[in-house]
């Protein structure tokens, strides 16, 4: 048999208020009740009952007329207790909507508070919360109907316990809930990863949410969600927003971010180097690791370039800009495949990029090409050209930079200690510098007077300019940027004609081709090859390595041919092959002492079909899908 009670009120806090406390004052004539209605009973610290009414217990409709009935102050927070069973129960909560509550904390070290437990919150829909689903089409059919709620920022959503089981330990561990709440994450960062969860597509990602999205990824266990919401913000960074994400990422410590934003500053390091605001910012540290990554970015390939005809030397003096329009040729720039064992076309210069009498070289892993002969003119002579063209092997793209202050043709272009050195050309004795933080060309020592009129060949060893050239014999000069001055040098005892200069492991290697005449025919018969010459740049003494070598499977008239050095190996390229001096370790400096050189028996190849001179460089290439048969030479 049920016990009846008196109505009591039960108060929803822990202790009952006193007169006066979050209520407006009573009148005087309800005082009275008021106050002794407050009084605690004997049952509970939070229980009081009416020792005014004797009356038999109500009922539920006539307790709830009688609450609208009495003043706002007294029904605020009460609730009427009817029977003895209210009395048992009234600490536990009627739905089974709260009775879960308590058991779904969002993480351990994360329990709700007090106040999310006693403020109730009605299942919604996502359809109802306006917001898309991110259940793809088709997935309910397979899943059956959705069987958990996700409860986050006091919003809902309702997903499948397999599918999040499957992809992450979070939801495995709580996979006996149907109620889960979770704090730490947005509402926004949680629909993109359940809409990733179930499609493996990362989408609606930005580079100014990012970061929740991915701490999200982390707190709920899901590393490759993490690493998906990267790769879909990578694209949309920018010099704008790049300082941005790496500060976003060094604060919260997620490494995907700050590696993202580190990979981009590399790809477009010229760009953040001339950005104060985002160069200016960051550490030393910081800056040696980006150029560091660039410098290192995939593997060194060996490329050239195929630049015209004009930079071709049939004398000991190069043509004159006006002596020859002809068109801008391949402009091409080549890399060789050594798995494929072929050459294959990169990218083509640019319009309005002049292909001959142009110098090139590279700096941070990126191609400049500087002067050359511009296109012809109203009056139908070639002019020299001041445009600076440059080359991202890693975004696969061209720029300019700012223009030479002088014109030039035959210009011979370096890179040392960060700079660019634009030396010389046809009938100049000027030198310019180019610093790439500033974007500004500025003058420095000129040649010495009465040097040569063109320099044939330039290299730069032990941050030291080395230049060589002249018409009745050779010279040498060295430019020491420190002290801003030209210095002569020895030159060799050799009057033959150089076909290029290169450095290697602190010595200056000068290749001849041996014969009287100095033409193309000059290597024709048993006295003709090539000699090599070694100049150490410390000991300042030159000495022969090689003498009269003939490369394998070279034509019988030897033509000219530009060197360049890779891991070690010296590679002459020309359009009738590609051949590898490999240079002796054994030769001391100064000493003749034989061959100390020689070339490997199996020649390279070059690429088909090519007019004008191949200008041969190396680049750090990026690691790419091979195009197959469409990108072969």
């Amino acid at each position: 048999m049920e016990n009846s009670v008196a109505p009591f009120v039960l108060y929803s806090g822990t202790e009952p208020r006193t007169p006066g406390e979050d209520s407006l004052p009573l009148p005087a004539e309800e005082e009275g009740a008021a106050s002794s209605a407050q009084t605690p009973c004997s049952l509970s610290a939070s229980l009081c009952f009416s020792s005014e009414d004797d009356s038999p217990p109500q009922s539920r409709a006539s307790a709830a007329e009688g609450s609208e009935a009495s003043p706002p102050s007294l029904r605020s927070d009460l609730r009427v207790v009817e029977t003895q069973w209210d009395v048992s129960s009234a600490a536990s909560p009627e739905s089974p909507e709260e009775c879960a509550r308590p058991e779904e904390p969002a993480s351990p070290e994360d329990p709700p508070s007090r106040h999310e437990h006693a403020r109730p919150v009605e299942l919604e829909s996502l359809d109802e919360l306006g917001e898309p689903v991110p259940v793809p089409p088709g997935v309910g059919s397979v899943h059956g109907e959705p069987d958990l709620v996700i409860e986050v920022a006091g919003r809902r959503l309702r997903a499948h316990k397999a599918v999040l089981a499957a992809r992450s330990d979070y939801f495995r561990a709580r996979a006996s809930r149907d109620v889960l709440r979770v704090q730490g994450v947005s509402f926004t960062a949680l629909r993109l990863l359940l809409a990733d969860a179930y499609s493996g597509r990362m989408a609606g990602v930005r580079p100014d949410n990012v970061a929740e999205v991915v701490a999200g990824a982390r707190r709920l266990q899901l590393p490759g969600a993490a690493q998906r919401a990267t790769e879909a913000m990578a694209p949309q960074l920018s010099l704008d927003n790049c300082y941005e994400v790496l500060s976003a990422g060094k604060r919260q410590r997620l490494t995907e971010l700050r590696d993202a934003a580190y990979r981009f500053m590399s790809d477009h390091y010229l760009e953040v180097l001339r950005e104060p605001a985002v160069f200016g910012r960051l550490s030393g540290a910081e800056r040696d690791l980006l150029l560091r990554r660039r410098l290192c970015t995939g593997r060194a390939c060996l490329l050239a370039a195929a630049l015209g005809t004009t930079g071709e030397r049939s004398g000991s003096r190069p043509q004159s800009p006006s002596g020859d329009a002809e068109s801008r040729g391949d402009a091409a720039v080549y890399c060789y495949q050594a798995e494929a064992g072929e050459w294959r076309e990169l990218t083509r210069l640019p319009e309005g990029a002049p292909a001959r009498g142009c110098g090139l070289c590279v700096l941070f892993n990126y191609l400049f090409v500087a002067g050359g002969v511009a296109p012809v003119g109203p009056d139908g002579r070639a002019r020299p050209s001041d445009q600076v063209y440059c080359y991202n092997p890693v975004t696969d793209t061209w720029s300019t930079v700012r223009p030479l202050r002088q014109a030039r043709s035959q210009v011979q272009l370096l890179a040392l200690d960060g700079h660019l050195y634009a030396v010389g050309g046809e009938c100049l004795l000027s030198v310019e510098r180019y610093d790439p933080r500033a974007d500004r060309w500025t003058a420095v020592a000129p040649l010495p007077r009465g040097a040569f009129a063109v320099a044939h060949e330039a290299a730069t060893c032990n941050g030291e300019i080395y230049v060589s050239g002249g018409s009745l014999f050779y010279r040498l000069l060295k430019y020491d940027p420190r002290r801003d001055e030209w210095q002569e040098c020895p030159c060799s005892s050799s009057r033959e004609r150089s076909a290029d200069m290169v450095a290697l492991d602190g010595f200056l290697y000068r290749f001849d081709l041996c014969g009287s005449r100095g033409d193309a025919q000059a290597a024709v018969g048993s006295g003709g090859g090539v000699s090599v010459f070694r100049y150490h740049c410390l000991a300042k003494q030159w000495s022969q390595c090689a003498v009269h070598l003939r490369p394998p499977g070279a034509p019988a008239g030897l033509q000219p041919f530009r060197c360049v050095a890779l891991d070690g190996t010296i590679y002459c390229v020309s359009r009738a092959g590609t051949w590898r001096f490999v240079p002796s370790q054994d030769t001391e400096a100064g000493s003749d002492m034989g061959p100390g050189g020689s070339f490997e028996p199996e020649p390279l190849g070059s690429p088909l079909d090519v007019r004008g001179v191949l200008f041969p460089f190396v680049l750090n290439l990026p690691e790419k899908p091979d195009r197959g048969e469409q990108g072969a030479v």
